[in-house]
């Protein structure tokens, strides 16, 4: 097999048995695709079975001219993953990356929004719009919920159990979880399907996605990210937002309100308390508070 080969049967791989999303599966394949164009580029030779580390630390030398810490260090991660495929698949005996570390990377933290600046960016939504109750409905989903975006578009109305307080969300690797969702929500949400959701002439294949455009059919991110980026120009909101703001926002809000971070973990569908632990970081102000409030040398 020839490299693209190689790169087809990984991606099916990374779909299939790994469960991951089509935008992770899409930049581990434009990473390999930048080796395959530097092998190109430099009259090499050589196929997936046979590259020694050798040839890829100059790949990695050369891209990392080119793009940050962080961009070099997912570039080595997904070339891991993609030789660690080969072993498992038998292809060959040896992973080159082995001995190729990753450079170290600062945690960088979100920006979040405070409660006042949510308030503004829901209260400039155009309800006497069609779309405006959905986009309303959308808003306070993500930021009531804590979704991540791919999981905002994809929920389904059979994912929502409002009786007994819950939506089923299905995150990265399709795994599943329930979060809690407040009255104002159920009742945004209800206002949009029973007013402009139940007129849409629904496209076949989209009766049970939720959230729907114009035609009937699923919305992309790029639209909810428009969204967003044009109601925060509209209140002249001097921050760049975009959906997953709002969940950060989310996990903040809980936190700073008395929240235990394992309960913030579980909504928000971390797999590690380590992911979760970046907010702990977010508000030195209320962590002086708390410190002052609880601790017994303080009093």
């Amino acid at each position: 097999m020839n490299w693209n080969q190689y790169i087809k049967s990984f991606q099916s791989y990374l779909k299939i048995e790994r469960g991951l999303s089509g935008n992770t599966v899409a930049n581990y394949t434009f990473d390999l695709e930048r080796l395959c164009s530097f092998l190109n580029e430099n009259n090499m030779v050589v196929s997936p079975e046979k590259i020694d580390e050798e040839i890829i630390q100059q790949f990695i030398y050369s891209v990392a001219k080119e793009v940050n810490a962080r961009s070099q260090a997912r570039i080595i991660s997904g070339l891991k993953s993609f030789f660690s495929y080969l072993i498992f698949e038998d292809y060959r005996a040896d992973n080159p990356m082995e001995l190729i570390e990753a450079p170290k990377v600062g945690r960088k933290l979100p920006d979040t929004l405070s409660v006042a600046d949510i308030d503004d960016l829901i209260g400039a939504i155009d309800l006497s719009k069609e779309e405006g109750e959905r986009n309303r409905a959308m808003l306070e989903t993500l930021y009531g919920c804590g979704l991540r975006v791919s999981e905002l578009i994809s929920l389904k109305i059979s994912d929502l159990f409002f009786e007994e307080g819950f939506v089923k969300i299905t995150g990265k690797g399709n795994k599943q979880r329930f979060v809690p969702i407040a009255p104002s929500t159920q009742k945004c949400i209800e206002i949009y399907r029973n007013q402009i959701r139940s007129h849409l002439d629904i496209a076949k294949g989209f009766e049970d996605t939720l959230f729907l455009n114009r035609r009937g059919k699923q919305l992309t991110r790029a639209m909810v990210f428009t969204i967003i980026k044009t109601l925060a120009a509209k209140i002249n909101l001097n921050k760049n937002i975009s959906p997953h703001t709002l969940r950060h926002s989310f996990a903040t809000h809980l936190l700073e309100n008395g929240a235990d971070l394992r309960s913030i973990q579980l909504m928000l569908g971390h797999e590690s308390i380590t992911t979760t632990e970046i907010y702990v970081h977010l508000d030195r102000k209320h962590l002086t508070q708390i410190m002052s409030k609880f601790h017994p040398r303080e009093k």
